[in-house]
């Protein structure tokens, strides 16, 4: 899928979020991710994102990015249509942004006076979150969807292309209330990459019980991943995850793929979803 040329783009039809304003707070023409997930829809990073990140004229400013979406909201507002979420994901991970904290408060301020009501959503890998700026920026925002595909550090490498510390993650995870965990649930057919397996299922649902989300929503590709050799986990596995889930606590939602007759139906990356 391309990179997205702006701030804004769509209103994405949501599999989670409903008629969802993207947001995107990475460089237009880069691809930056402190992950780099076998499926990820835009493809591998090739960006060093530590260069990237040092350079603040390569980021969307707070001001660029308010009245980017405040434009947007007017616009569809005048044609009579509505905006379920306003989600901060894009192509890349939004909380690297260096000045994420200023991009949210001034976010938050300009929704209130614009499209009050609206939540504000953020899709997220989790990895930024050591830092106690973006930890409190997060605890502003109305919806924290985090991800987490793995259960222990070789899946984390295999599915996520991160060798971050799990334990560092799981600490993370757990310094922030009420967040949904985003998982997704893939395989590919040389065997390198299976994250639904019993035992990586057992150390996931594990990570779940020291993190204790609010919520946990699982689900499988429904785009052309990076990897080519990845294949969709089948729906009855996630039902089976997902009962596994239940009985540990939690709160769990399957979102099925599209059925391969069905037209496709755009989403945020997963976190992006997927990231």
């Amino acid at each position: 899928m391309a990179l997205h040329e702006g701030v804004v783009y769509g209103p994405i039809r949501s599999r989670r979020l409903g008629r969802s304003l993207g947001i995107n707070l990475t460089p237009a023409h880069a691809k930056l991710c402190s992950f780099n997930c076998t499926y990820c829809q835009y493809g591998w990073s090739k960006s060093s994102h530590g260069e990237d990140r040092r350079s603040l004229e390569s980021w969307p400013s707070p001001q660029l990015v308010v009245r980017a979406v405040s434009r947007a909201l007017r616009t569809f507002a005048d044609r009579g249509e509505s905006i379920d979420r306003l989600t901060l994901a894009g192509h890349g991970e939004p909380t690297m942004h260096p000045r994420f904290a200023e991009v949210v408060d001034a976010l938050r301020a300009m929704r209130d006076k614009v499209a009050p009501g609206v939540p504000i959503a953020v899709l997220s890998n989790a990895s930024t979150l050591e830092q106690a700026d973006v930890r409190t920026a997060l605890s502003t925002i109305d919806e924290r969807y985090m991800k987490l595909d793995a259960g222990d550090a070789r899946i984390l490498r295999a599915v996520n292309g991160s060798t971050m510390s799990f334990e560092t993650i799981l600490q993370g995870l757990s310094a922030v209330k009420n967040i949904v965990i985003q998982a997704m649930f893939v395989k590919d057919r040389t065997g390198r990459v299976d994250n639904a397996t019993d035992l990586s299922v057992i150390n996931w649902v594990g990570a779940l019980q020291r993190i204790k989300p609010a919520a946990v929503h699982i689900y499988t590709i429904d785009r052309a991943p990076a990897w080519p050799y990845l294949q969709a986990v089948p729906l009855a596995r996630l039902h089976e995850i997902a009962t596994q889930v239940r009985r540990a606590g939690f709160v769990c939602d399957v979102f099925a793929r599209t059925e391969p007759t069905s037209p496709a139906r755009p989403e945020h990356a997963a976190g992006s979803p997927g990231r």
